[in-house]
């Protein structure tokens, strides 16, 4: 693909993941991506074809920024501690990624039709979990599968929150979370 075409179709899936963030599916509008991307309908059309193609490639970049996020944590020796990691991350990510942003709005929009982005991250805390509980680290009588929902809507209403993640009720909340899965010390 020439460089010029290359940045064009870029300009468009940015202007794209902006609309879509902002408005959804049904209220995006080709006029203002193409107007946001300082291009031509005919352009959009071109690389896209139509605004479902347009709104799955959308998606699949969102898909691919919470994969390369998750790629990018390192691990700690404390899995329990490593979910606090990870729960951040993501929700730093849905509140400064407009891909993302986009990407979980259109899931919402349009369910069944865009993959939901838990595919992507909830095995990573599935496999946490397990590495907490194989380890000896949850508290008795919690049980993995209880912790993942759990901590699935913890992630989810984390992601919502836009970037409350950052401030000292967060870490209250974590504290809180902790003590209640973590085993006792030995």
């Amino acid at each position: 693909m020439q460089e010029r075409a290359a940045r064009t179709r870029q300009a468009v899936l940015e202007a794209a993941a902006d609309e879509f963030a902002e408005r959804g599916y049904e209220g995006a509008s080709l006029q203002r991506m193409v107007w946001r991307a300082a291009t031509s309908i005919g352009a959009l059309t071109f690389h896209f074809g139509t605004k479902t193609a347009l709104a799955e490639e959308v998606s699949a970049g969102g898909h691919a920024r919470f994969e390369r996020c998750l790629a990018e944590l390192a691990a700690a020796p404390d899995p329990l501690r490593e979910l606090r990691t990870l729960i951040g991350a993501l929700a730093r990510l849905a509140h400064e990624d407009t891909f993302v942003r986009a990407t979980r709005r259109l899931e919402a929009d349009r369910p069944g039709e865009v993959p939901p982005l838990t595919e992507v991250w909830l095995p990573v805390l599935r496999g946490l979990l397990d590495r907490a509980h194989e380890g000896q680290r949850l508290r008795p009588g919690v049980s993995p599968e209880d912790a993942v929902a759990l901590l699935a809507h913890i992630a989810e209403g984390a992601m919502a929150a836009h970037g409350a993640t950052r401030d000292a009720a967060w870490d209250s909340v974590w504290n809180v979370v902790l003590h209640g899965l973590a085993a006792e010390p030995a």
